[in-house]
């Protein structure tokens, strides 16, 4: 390489190619519609649409820059080590040029997205819609985070901790300047002066991590114990081999996915304070942060896929797993009981901040005032039971996010796992707007519903194909006993069939034929890819 820049730059570009390509993709479509035909945009003056159709897509490409110039998925989020990836500490160059270029770059790519989605998309007329400050809010929001993520800790957890602290009080602060109406001048003389704090901090941060400074605080908070007369408990051994290898996920995995989600929180729960008592914002905001751990987990997912956390590309089974004398079946076991702990983890920080949330910012009447309208039209039972039903929605793609991801790893297919993450951004950026479009054509909402039970039935056609082959390959290779197979192949039955009875009395409805709802249950509960993934394993144990 020519110069530290271009080494960096290289850096990017090999890892992120096709995310940053994705993501300039977006901004030339955005910018192509609103050259060609300026009317194509929806009417922005409802804040439900705008949320859909603007912040939506922009709030997915925010947190993908955000994750990827941070380094944060390069390791476990509430480790003690510093998230920069390790490899580059051997480049040679300066610490200055390591710190600073990354945040260069990521700084560019933040305010290019601001100021794209500023000058291309359709705001609510009668706002007088600000320029600076909010692109140096994104700089200053994505420079702490870098800083936060590159400093090693004493004690795990506290990465996460710190940042949740830091940079709501940060969110916050905007937030109360914004309520309060400051004007752009005030708002650039909060926001400027933390860009270069930070960068001082997160130079401290690498240069720490650099030479291998990692402190340890573990001895100091056992003799906080030992003082305190609290007697010391021995960790209990292992049951089976296969618990240990599931401890073994969970430290290895585990926190990444409750780590991210308890920084972001705080950010979209802030928003709430300026939805006021809009009850289409309020409600907006809402769905934001239920999917936001079945987003992450897509992110989660490449990063579980890695076989090497200090190689970002090594991916696969790595050899130290593949040689230990257990079973595929277990393995798999571990590797799933790891990820369950890991969506209720991350469903417990969502479910307990929702209510503080809530009442933090004041909206809680707003939301009670909605289910109380929502009980008196389809009574109490019944909004209980959608209420479980999106939540139990939610948290299934969240694992099912997880599961998808571990079984593509396995696979070892650099492109393919990088691939399905691309698919995540761009479903999760463009499933906003291409609902809001088809709620406002009814011609094409005359079209889908009619052709809706064909293509569920080749949806369920194909996911059947796929599992009686994926059961063929797993009875052929032995690779899980006949008794397991038949236990998953009933469990699994009797998940569709439950399912099926709650949609069948929730929808007691002529309009939702049963054939339809048997349809979308034998859909929702996760079969082919979950039995594949024994058969990645052994694969990748025996190729």
């Amino acid at each position: 390489m020519r110069s530290p820049a271009a080494a960096i730059a290289w850096e990017f570009r090999q890892r992120h190619r096709w995310g940053l390509i994705v993501l300039a993709g977006y901004l030339v479509v955005l910018a192509a519609l609103k050259l060609i035909d300026p009317g194509w945009t929806f009417n922005m003056d409802s804040g439900e649409r705008f949320g859909v159709v603007v912040m939506g897509p922009l709030t997915t490409t925010f947190l993908y820059v955000l994750t990827v110039f941070s380094f944060g998925l390069s390791s476990d989020v509430a480790g003690r080590p510093s998230m920069y990836p390790a490899r580059l500490f051997t480049l040679p160059v300066s610490t200055t040029a390591l710190t600073g270029w990354p945040m260069l770059y990521g700084g560019v790519a933040m305010a290019i997205l601001w100021l794209a989605t500023r000058f291309l998309a359709v705001w609510p007329s009668g706002f007088d819609i600000p320029v600076i400050w909010p692109a140096l809010t994104a700089v200053t929001l994505l420079a702490w985070t870098q800083a936060l993520m590159w400093v090693p800790y004493g004690v795990r957890g506290l990465r996460v901790i710190l940042a949740v602290l830091w940079l709501g009080t940060i969110d916050s602060i905007v937030l109360l300047a914004l309520q309060y109406h400051a004007s752009e001048l005030v708002m650039i003389a909060i926001v400027a002066p933390q860009i270069p704090l930070a960068c001082v901090a997160a130079r401290f941060a690498v240069a720490r991590a650099r030479r291998g400074d990692v402190p340890d605080w573990r001895a100091l908070f056992a003799r906080s114990v030992r003082t305190a007369a609290v007697p010391a408990k021995r960790r209990a051994e292992f049951a089976s081999p296969a618990s240990a290898q599931a401890w073994f996920e969970w430290r290895r995995h585990g926190w990444t996915l409750p780590g991210w989600t308890a920084i972001l929180l705080p950010f979209e729960l802030a928003l709430l304070r300026a939805a006021g008592s809009s009850e289409a914002l309020v409600f907006l905001i809402l769905l934001g942060v239920l999917i936001t751990p079945p987003f992450m987990a897509a992110f989660t997912a490449a990063a579980v896929a890695r076989s090497n956390p200090s190689v970002s590309d090594s991916y696969g089974l790595a050899p130290f797993i593949a040689t230990r004398p257990l079973t595929s079946a277990t393995l798999i076991a571990a590797k799933l009981k790891a990820m369950i702990w890991s969506t209720i983890a991350s469903w417990a920080l969502v479910l307990v901040a929702i209510p503080i949330g809530l009442r933090w910012s004041g909206t809680w009447p707003v939301f009670t005032e909605k289910m109380r309208q929502s009980a008196e039209f389809m009574g109490a039972l019944r909004t209980v039971v959608l209420v479980l039903l999106i939540l139990a929605l939610c948290i299934a793609a969240t694992w099912k996010q997880l599961v998808q991801g571990l079984f593509i790893g396995l696979t070892g297919r650099e492109r393919l796992i990088k691939g399905t993450v691309l698919f995540a951004v761009t479903v999760f950026s463009v499933l906003g707007p291409l609902g809001q479009w088809i709620y406002d054509n009814a011609g094409v909402q005359r079209v889908i519903w009619d052709a809706l039970p064909l293509i569920l039935a080749v949806l369920v056609g194909a996911k059947m194909l796929a599992a009686t082959w994926v059961a063929a390959r797993l009875w052929r290779s032995r690779v899980v006993s006949d008794r397991t197979l038949v236990a998953g192949a009933a469990g699994w039955c009797g998940a569709v069939l439950a399912l099926y009875g709650v949609l069948a009395w929730f929808l007691s409805t002529p309009f939702f034929p049963r054939y339809v709802l048997m349809l979308l249950a034998i859909l929702f509960v996760p079969l082919a890819r979950l039995s594949a993934a024994p058969l990645a394993l052994a694969w990748n144990r025996h190729r």
